[in-house]
Parts: C-alpha cells; structure tokens; sequence
C-alpha cells in the first residue's frame, strides 16, 4: 500500500514548482486551466489500464469478515473514526494554510514556500514507504500511534518558523506523518474488521474524516482572522493531534472479525 500510495507524493512534490512556473508565465487562471487539462490527459488514460483481481482471488479475499451490524455494534469503530478525524483535522488545518503562514506572516517569497510544501510533499513519500515497511513488521495500531505522534511533534516547529532549520525539520517530521496519514487507516480497518466490508466501512471512516478536513481549515483561518495571528490555531492543532494519538491507545491489536 505504501508504493501504491506513492504517486500521490510524486504528484504533491512536483506540483508546487509546475504551478509556480505556469503562473509566472502565463499567469494564475491560465495555470489553473493547464492543471486540469494535465489532469485529465495523464490521469484518465491510466485509470484504465487498472484491472480488478481474478474473481477466486477476490471471493478468497472476502472470507475474512465482520458483519455489518456487528461492526457497528463494536466501540472500536467509532473509535478509529474519533482517532481519524483528530488527525485528519490536525493535518488539514496546517497543510492548507501552511502557504499563508509562510506568506503573510513570515513574508516567505513564492520560491521560498514552494520550497517548504515541496519538501513536505517529498518527505510524504518516504513516510508512505517507511510506514507501509513498519506496518508489515509491527502491529499496525503502534505504527499509526507513531504516525500521529510525528504530526504533533513537528507542529510546534512552526512557533521558530523564522529559522530555516526549525522550517526544515517540520517539514521533514510533518511530511513523514502526513506520508502515513491516508495510508495507516485502510490498513487497520482492515485489520480489525476484515475485508469483506471494508467498503462500507472506509466509506463511513472518510466521510467524517472530510467532514474534519474541510472545518478544521477554516477555524485555524477564522482564528487567524480575529488574534492576527496563526498561534492559536497552530496551539489547537497541535491538542487535536495528541487527542487523536490518544485515543487510538484505546484501539486493539489484533482482529475483531
């Protein structure tokens, strides 16, 4: 899964310096519409080239189960829901405004921001190796604890944000936890509950993972908007990290299916 989550890293690292080119060169809406025609050209044509597995193989992989009602029933659920959510929020809110931060409040050149979100992004790949690499050796709850530990360790780097060096190791230790972020929760829902309906399961987990994703952005921002400053937000990021560090304690080794 950590190879296959690579491209994402690929793609992330890449795009700040392709954006950044296009718009000084044809500017921010034309940037914005060769993006999508990038997209569209080098994305599509290869979804079609992905094949489904042999049915045996699936049918195989399916006997492994939890039943629905009974997944529902079980407190782990919701508690890697809760644990999710804290660390989707954590992540999201200093990732979409992490370009601001640089920008307005340490007065970063465009150069120097793409610079940072590259290395964010560059370091997410090997996050997604070293954490998919770790996940086949140890239990994959320890693996996310780990994971969720490095985003709030290397949060309060950006309180120094005026050195280069603090700059630097947030977005080496962010990048790593933000490599494993995405990756580490189909692994230990699966893990948990087994494959067979691991769809309707992920499909739950992600949707309060973007209900996070999508308000913690925006407080981080509204309290920036009001204090003149993003140390409140970054103060409650770093308290939702640890909750969500916290509470996946409470989740089990081993499988429930």
């Amino acid at each position: 899964m950590g190879i296959a989550y690579l491209g994402i890293g690929v793609g992330g690292a890449a795009s700040p310096w392709i954006s950044h080119a296009l718009v000084q060169q044809f500017g921010w809406q034309t940037a914005l519409k060769a993006l999508g025609i990038l997209l569209v050209l080098i994305a599509f044509p290869l979804a079609f080239f992905v094949r489904e597995p042999a049915p045996e193989l699936a049918s195989a992989a399916r006997t492994i189960s939890a039943p629905r009602r009974a997944a529902f029933r079980q407190m782990s659920l919701y508690l890697l829901i809760a644990a999710s959510m804290c660390s989707i929020a954590a992540v999201s809110g200093t990732q979409q405004n992490l370009k601001l931060f640089l920008s307005l409040d340490q007065h970063y050149t465009q150069s120097q921001a793409a610079r940072i979100l590259s290395l964010v992004l560059m370091s997410s790949m090997v996050g997604r190796l070293l954490m998919g690499w770790l996940a086949d050796r140890f239990p994959t709850k320890y693996v996310m604890l780990l994971i969720y530990s490095l985003v709030a360790v290397a949060i309060p780097f950006l309180f120094f944000a005026s050195a280069k060096a603090p700059m630097y190791a947030f977005a080496v230790l962010f990048g790593i936890g933000l490599g494993g972020d995405y990756m580490i929760v189909p692994l230990i829902t699966a893990q948990i509950f087994g494959v067979k309906i691991l769809g309707t399961l992920l499909g739950v987990i992600l949707t309060a993972d973007g209900i996070a994703e999508a308000v913690s952005p925006w407080v981080v921002g509204h309290l920036r908007d009001t204090t003149g400053s993003y140390n409140a937000g970054f103060v409650l990021l770093i308290a939702i990290a640890l909750l969500g560090a916290l509470v996946a304690t409470a989740l089990p080794r081993r499988s429930q299916a």
